[in-house]
């Protein structure tokens, strides 16, 4: 009888990783998708997005909805800004070089790292929830009396989670609707298809590139906003979320945005439901098997395309 309601809670607690990992991910797919990038600093604008909603919170104390609200709007907008200031800067003037870029993005990983730990300093810091009343988690049994319903069981989970599902499934349907809609959506799949084809037709590539990584960076750092009061701001909290979507990406299928949101979900759930009734560390033993194995039997990942 412990099983199931178990079960239902970490399911509920899986969702929420995945709906973090579904954002944190999706950033770092679109950058892949469309410039042909593989930008290992994407873990550190996750974390940089964590800490500016802890300065942000903090600025705005006394009143956590308010800091909360100006946290998931101000944050990605500067972690975004910054990002476009990398390429441009940065990744620009190397001309996106598959090699170099990889080094680029390494030495700004440690660029905004240890900025972080001399501004931010070592210790996490907490961010209080705008709301977070728990809530009681129901359950059926059979027994000899037929069914019955149990509640409270005893098991619970707070509304602030619930609310960072339903806010990830928003804002991603949100984006699906902006890149397979939008003009601007249509200008980022046609540089994707083919950027000297888009330049010809008068696309400005370069400016393209810009937004597209802005948009993928900022994307992390809302996730980073929301699960923030649930975890706590810190300098090192950029790396499992790195591992996590570049191991989510590889599932998904390098660039496949559907691919991406389903590789989450399976990652998340499993992640949950693995650490829940064995240990974390075999969760994570089971994400590196599930990547060799999709790298043997489909090398192009569960709905990626292959190039040839």
């Amino acid at each position: 009888m412990d099983f199931g309601p178990h079960l239902l809670l970490a399911v509920l607690e899986g969702g929420v990783t995945a709906a973090v990992l579904a954002l944190t991910a999706m950033g770092l797919s679109i950058v892949f998708g469309v410039m042909r990038v593989v930008n290992v600093a994407h873990g550190e604008f996750y974390m940089v997005g964590a800490v500016l909603a802890w300065y942000i919170a903090t600025a705005l104390g006394g009143n956590p909805i308010l800091g909360f609200m100006a946290a998931v709007v101000i944050a990605p907008l500067l972690v975004g800004s910054l990002a476009a200031g990398v390429d441009r800067l940065i990744l620009r003037r190397i001309n996106y070089d598959p090699e170099r870029t990889i080094v680029a993005t390494i030495g700004t990983l440690y660029i905004l790292q240890q900025t972080t730990l001399m501004t931010f300093g070592p210790d996490p810091r907490p961010v209080e929830p705008p709301f977070n009343s728990r809530i009681a988690l129901p359950w059926f049994d059979w027994n000899q009396n037929g069914l019955e319903f149990y509640y409270p069981w005893g098991l619970s989970i707070t509304s602030y989670k619930l609310f960072v599902i339903a806010a990830a499934a928003v804002i991603l349907i949100t984006l699906w609707f902006a890149i397979t809609r939008s003009k601007a959506g249509l200008i980022m799949r046609a540089t994707q298809q083919d950027s000297d084809m888009a330049q010809a037709f008068g696309i400005p590539v370069k400016t393209v590139y810009s937004v597209v990584f802005g948009l993928g960076a900022g994307l992390a750092a809302i996730g980073a906003v929301l699960v923030v009061p649930i975890q706590q701001a810190y300098y090192l909290m950029g790396h499992d979320p790195l591992l996590l979507a570049f191991i989510v990406v590889i599932i998904g299928g390098l660039g496949s945005l559907p691919g991406t949101i389903i590789a989450a979900i399976l990652i998340g759930m499993a992640d949950s439901i693995i650490s829940v009734f064995f240990t974390p560390t075999l969760a994570k033993i089971f994400a590196t098997l599930l990547v060799a194995t999709v790298l043997v039997f489909r090398p192009t990942g569960l709905m990626g395309k292959s190039t040839a």
